[in-house]
């Protein structure tokens, strides 16, 4: 689905927005709507682009225009009033919905809906380069201050941390962090026979899998710091959102452990796998044989997240590779 709105109504919303707020000038020092130039309750950020941000010291109304800045803002307290659906759904990314009720859908990941943005009246938009809404940055800095907090294939930690900068609470980012870390370690002690494991992790949609979770992306980052491993074609940087594999080719996604998705929830994850079983050779690979299968929530593994999806990687794999035998 697409967003659109008639260039007058959009007009009418911006020039609302300005009015009611104050004009900011876009340039590389941006003042942003709802930024008061030199006032006690601003403080200034450096985005992902290196542009000074004035953004306000305890913001009050943010709109987060991406899945890891929603997911960021969620993980420390902070309850946005305008988000982004999830990629394939409707709603916010099912892992996030029970946090994010209140946030009204003013965007998906290829627009935002300026419209309804304005409306809203927010003081602080945040955003990265995984969502179409960074085309538009020089609208959404005439609506409220703007900040891009990380480039496209940004290490999730890094995007965490700048997002937590623009909100105010770096401090409490780093703590999240620490806390994270220490279970990490506390889960790859569990391991046991499972320690340096391959674990495969595939999309599963319209009959044929996709690689998804490599790089430095909340899944790849949080497989890697188990010391688990990954199969020949899921090691290195991804190409893309994601990676089609042949149905020839159904070997290349096997490991110990397949960590199996679509896009969408736990229960697409379901109808998923029944699909795959349906396909010649799926059955044959050696996690199948095993039941070494593991169906995972589509919307915390196989998009873009930060530290809750994190969190949610960290326990399937707690669950499924830890168990006592």
């Amino acid at each position: 689905m697409r967003y659109r709105r008639p260039a007058a109504l959009l007009a009418v919303a911006l020039a609302g927005a300005l009015t009611l707020a104050g004009c900011g000038d876009g340039g590389g020092d941006q003042d942003g709507a709802d930024g008061k130039a030199g006032g006690s309750g601003t403080r200034t950020v450096t985005d992902a682009n290196g542009a000074k941000v004035r953004v306000p010291a305890a913001p009050e109304k943010v709109v987060t225009l991406s899945e890891p800045t929603l997911d960021a803002a969620l993980a420390l307290g902070i309850r946005p009033v305008g988000a982004t659906s999830g990629r394939g759904q409707s709603g916010v990314a099912g892992y996030l919905a029970p946090k994010a009720e209140s946030a009204e859908i003013v965007a998906n990941t290829a627009e935002p809906d300026l419209d309804k943005l304005a409306a809203l009246r927010p003081d602080l938009i945040l955003l990265d380069e995984t969502v179409g809404a960074k085309r538009v940055q020089d609208k959404l800095r005439r609506i409220a201050p703007t900040v891009l907090t990380a480039k496209l294939n940004a290490p999730w930690r890094d995007a965490f941390t700048a997002t937590a900068d623009a909100l105010g609470r770096k401090a409490d980012g780093a703590k999240w962090l620490t806390s994270f870390d220490s279970r990490l370690k506390t889960v790859k002690e569990g391991l046991g026979p499972n320690a340096g494991a391959v674990t495969s992790v595939i999309r599963w949609q319209n009959g044929a899998p996709s690689v998804v979770g490599k790089g430095r992306g909340h899944v790849g980052d949080t497989l890697t710091a188990l010391g688990l491993k990954r199969p020949r074609g899921q090691q290195g940087a991804s190409s893309g959102h994601s990676e089609p594999v042949s149905l020839e080719r159904l070997d290349t996604i096997d490991g110990d452990w397949l960590f199996l998705g679509a896009l969408g929830d736990r229960a697409a994850g379901d109808k998923a796998l029944k699909e795959a079983t349906a396909v010649p050779n799926f059955t044959k690979l050696k996690a199948v044989e095993k039941h070494h299968v593991v169906v995972i929530d589509g919307s915390a593994w196989n998009s873009s997240g930060g530290p809750l999806a994190a969190q949610a990687v960290l326990t399937d794999v707690e669950k499924a590779l830890t168990k006592k035998s």
